[in-house]
């Protein structure tokens, strides 16, 4: 099977020192498109906003 399962987690929430808020997403592990690092605006419950959210290792 090549999708491979990513944590993503939000980093504006820990550098403002608040709680992360994590999201579980997949990704196609051999597509040209997302080699580095997968980035996406999903929703922090203890912001109240719309953050960035980078693929954890």
């Amino acid at each position: 099977m090549a999708r491979d399962f990513i944590t993503l987690e939000c980093t504006e929430a820990k550098a403002e020192g608040k709680p992360v808020s994590r999201y579980i997403s997949s990704r196609n592990k051999k597509s040209p498109n997302t080699p580095n690092r997968l980035e996406k605006m999903k929703y922090n419950w203890h912001l109240k906003r719309h953050t960035l959210h980078r693929e954890t290792k």
